[in-house]
């Protein structure tokens, strides 16, 4: 890393460390809500493959879970080592908002997960109910937070500047400042879809493994089914979100967009190679005015282009590939998940409505495709607000700390081998679960009643 300075090392440092972070979160705000959906299914039914499901995914999301609170705190350690400056300018208003994550959302996360994971047989039924709902509830309430603050960040709204600090003058406009409700809806919509397709991956792994029981096939249902509908919805919220940003960071949109000059009938460049220096796309392929027509809904409406921002507009090429890159990955699980839906429609009879050895292998790849097309929305977010750490009030080289070089870079490697280590950790355990035969986690549930006559259903708690 030799010739790279403090500052940019700090920001491949905190880009690593929050790009590993936000895999988790992601999975578990959605999986909450379809262990929700299993085990109110069991209940409504009685049938055991829902509450067979349910003993399986719940694993998963307890190691989603644990990783998720270990990779945040040591994202939250770089505000004070790195970026001395975010807290000190604008302290008065993420402080609180992270503190109202912690108070209202992970406590209420951390500590209804045990009866989740080991109270089944010691509570009632309803009881073990609540606490799977008040965990996905938790799960939404905490990227509710996290949300609003980065929201903030992007279109800062209801505050005022007092001797360089930030202070509130409105916690609703704070909250609910103007990019807010998209970025909310577009991020659980994502969070959704990487949940789909992770439920559908792994249950197709175990189906082409021959566990064909009832509980994979609802798994791969859901999965496939949930990913089928969101997938559309995402589509809208995404184009919404995107005129949101034409509104209110027309440089982060132009960057998206790679339009360098401001002018009328702007074309949609399906592919570019962004120069930077000469300040045009090269290798163009566009398809003439259909950029004007989806932003400004006009063959000729006028978009502003990198010119206008003249040394204060993002890196071109970074956001301008990882928009591409979400794109293309939602347009191919719109292609799967509609595919795979109509093989398993109710409407088709006998041998023809089963899945494929094909669609099964196509999910399984798909496993983890969520995370592709999160981080590339992540990075074109995040690039994307550059140079402001906070839009139009604290640039990303006034927050960054002294730190030297060298020891920023030593502890970027230790970070990425960790991280790498973790990952590969993560996605082995959860293919080793998917291997693991069922029998196992009814045998436990059976010593659990054994061990506790009153089962469920006991008014106990």
């Amino acid at each position: 890393m030799e010739g790279l300075d403090g500052f940019l090392l700090a920001r491949i440092q905190f880009a690593a460390n929050i790009t590993f972070h936000i895999l988790f979160p992601t999975i578990s705000i959605s999986l909450g809500w379809v262990l929700l959906f299993f085990k109110l299914r069991f209940v409504k039914t009685g049938q055991q493959h829902w509450m067979d499901a349910y003993q399986f995914w719940v694993k998963i999301f307890a190691l989603t879970f644990a990783l998720g609170v270990v990779s945040g705190i040591t994202m939250s350690f770089q505000f004070g080592t790195n970026w001395p400056g975010f807290m000190e300018t604008v302290g008065n208003i993420a402080g609180p908002l992270l503190a109202y994550e912690v108070l209202t959302a992970f406590f209420l996360e951390a500590t209804m997960l045990g009866v989740m994971l080991f109270g089944r047989s010691r509570v009632s039924e309803t009881t073990h109910t609540v606490a799977t709902w008040l965990v996905a509830g938790g799960t939404t309430l905490s990227a509710f937070w996290i949300l609003a603050l980065n929201s903030w960040m992007q279109t800062p709204a209801g505050f005022e500047m007092i001797n360089g600090q930030a202070h509130v003058t409105s916690w609703f406009e704070v909250i609910f400042n103007p990019s807010f409700p998209y970025r909310l809806v577009h991020m659980l919509l994502a969070s959704g879809l990487t949940v789909s397709f992770l439920v559908a991956g792994v249950s197709a792994y175990r189906w082409l493994r021959q566990e064909r029981g009832a509980d994979v096939m609802a798994s791969l249902k859901t999965g496939v089914y949930l990913a089928a509908v969101l997938i559309p919805l995402q589509i809208l919220a995404g184009d919404a979100h995107g005129l949101n940003t034409l509104e209110h960071q027309p440089a982060k949109l132009a960057a998206m967009e790679g339009i360098w000059k401001t002018e009328k009938g702007v074309p949609a460049v399906l592919f570019a190679w962004p120069d930077e220096k000469a300040k045009e796309n090269r290798y163009e392929i566009a398809i003439p005015k259909l950029a004007s027509l989806y932003l400004t809904h006009s063959w000729d409406g006028e978009v502003k282009g990198l010119d206008q921002f003249e040394g204060k507009h993002p890196p071109v090429a970074p956001v301008f590939w990882a928009f591409r890159i979400m794109v293309g990955v939602g347009l191919l699980m719109l292609a799967v998940s509609w595919a795979t839906t109509f093989q398993l429609a109710p409407w088709k009879k006998g041998q023809t409505r089963s899945l494929t050895v094909w669609h099964a292998r196509v999910l399984v790849a798909m496993t983890f495709s969520g995370w592709v097309a999160l981080v590339a929305g992540w990075y074109v977010t995040e690039i994307g607000r550059q140079p402001w750490l906070v839009s139009g009030v604290l640039t990303a080289a006034d927050a960054a700390s002294k730190v030297p070089a060298p020891t920023i870079a030593l502890t970027l490697v230790l970070y990425l081998a960790l991280y790498v280590s973790l990952l590969v950790a993560y996605i082995s355990v959860v293919f080793y679960l998917a291997r693991s035969k069922p029998q196992v986690a009814r045998l436990e549930d059976q010593l659990n009643v054994m061990n506790y006559p009153e089962k469920e259903g006991a008014s106990h708690v």
